[in-house]
């Protein structure tokens, strides 16, 4: 280990001889990244992707892909002396992202489009266009860890619990990781400030984006209507039994598993549901524009359908084979003890847990576990619930 940096997970022997190209966000972590490689030797190459500029917009410092961002990426490249290029991808962020992003919130569901846009942008044209650029790695300020298995890459956890971002990694392909490397996995975020710090880079305490980039204030709705302009319908809110029970301003505006917000003023009289009774969001209707709530035990699910299934294990298990595994469907939660089998129709799955898991929301992602390694993941496209 050199200065903070884990040349052996690097994989080269020569760092005056290889070329790296950095994702440069702007952000401390991936300044730390490019800080680091530069300091080991590497030729580095900062490239800034220019997503989403809301920040000008909404003169909010935070959003991933504002113009402060791009500002801060160049003096971080100017400040330690290597070559940094801001590509221009709103046109291709648009159509991968966000609108993909509007869709997913109008079928009822709660996308991740962090996720869509490791997987369709930043994975995927930024992979390429390091390529072009002679690289022999692309690199990122993920905390995330990459390992060397019989000659083959695996994407592994990260050291740091708190920090792993390995759950919005599970698109990557093969190819993908055998090409990008992760610096910082075997950091906590503590010892990156500190490196920032030593340094001396401006963004050493610049706080991390907690905002999706294109919705900084984190109202989803007004930045759906904003996209898709008369897109909200208004509907109802019903109990299990149908019953009309209020009404709300649109289905994007709730979340499976939501218990506050739903400004339910009156129970009917015709349900068996007391107002004393706390009641959450069990599913969203897309079709009729209804949201449905219930007691919490109506949010129990041991069976999850899945969907795109994406394997980065090499032994894919065979259709209708149990393979047993460790599940996220959050990023931020412990994983869930339980068990995958593959459907015969293609990147289809059942994930049956271990015990019932509540509030398993369409939409979200699903990623397989064995120990810290990922072996893959998918979508959730709908929970079976226990309860008739």
């Amino acid at each position: 280990m050199t200065m903070g940096l884990d040349l052996d997970s690097l994989g080269f022997a020569s760092p005056q001889d290889t070329t790296i190209v950095v994702a440069m966000s702007g952000g401390v972590d991936s300044s730390v990244t490019a800080a680091l490689l530069h300091e080991a030797g590497f030729k580095v190459i900062g490239i800034t992707l220019n997503l989403y500029d809301y920040g000008q917009v909404t003169q909010k410092k935070g959003a991933c892909c504002a113009g402060q961002d791009v500002y801060d990426a160049t003096v971080v490249a100017e400040k330690l002396g290597f070559p940094h290029y801001v590509l221009d991808y709103e046109t291709l962020f648009k159509e991968s992202v966000m609108d993909d992003f509007v869709e997913s919130y109008l079928r009822g569901e709660t996308p991740i489009p962090c996720i869509r846009c490791n997987q369709k942008v930043k994975f995927r044209d930024l992979f390429q266009a390091a390529k072009d650029l002679g690289a022999q790695a692309l690199a990122t300020g993920h905390y995330v860890r990459r390992r060397l298995e019989k000659d083959t890459a695996q994407l592994h956890q990260a050291i740091s619990p708190e920090k792993d971002q390995s759950y919005f990694l599970f698109t990557t392909t093969q190819d993908q990781l055998d090409f990008i490397r992760f610096p910082l996995g075997h950091l906590t975020k503590e010892e990156t400030r500190h490196h920032a710090h030593r340094f001396g880079l401006e963004v050493a305490d610049k706080p991390d984006s907690q905002d999706i980039c294109f919705v900084p204030n984190g109202n989803y709705a007004s930045a759906i209507e904003r996209l898709r302009p008369g897109s909200l319908e208004k509907g109802d809110i019903c109990d299990l039994q149908g019953n009309v029970l209020g009404h709300h301003e649109g289905i994007i505006n709730f979340t499976i598993g939501q218990r506050k917000g739903l400004n339910l003023s009156a129970i009917s009289s015709q349900t068996q549901t007391t107002s004393q009774e706390p009641l959450y969001v069990i599913a969203l209707n897309h079709i009729s524009h209804t949201v449905i709530v219930g007691p919490k035990e109506a949010l129990a699910n041991s069976h999850i359908f899945v969907k795109e299934l994406n394997w980065l294990a090499t032994d894919i298990p065979n259709k209708d084979e149990e393979l047993p595994c460790t599940v996220k469907i959050r990023s931020s939660q412990k994983p869930l003890s339980g068990k995958l089998t593959r459907n015969a129709m293609e990147n289809t799955g059942i994930v049956e847990l271990d015990a019932p898991e509540y509030g398993v929301a369409p939409g979200q992602a699903c990623v397989f576990y064995q120990g810290t390694r990922v072996l893959g993941g998918g979508w959730i496209t709908k929970p079976l619930s226990p309860l008739k």
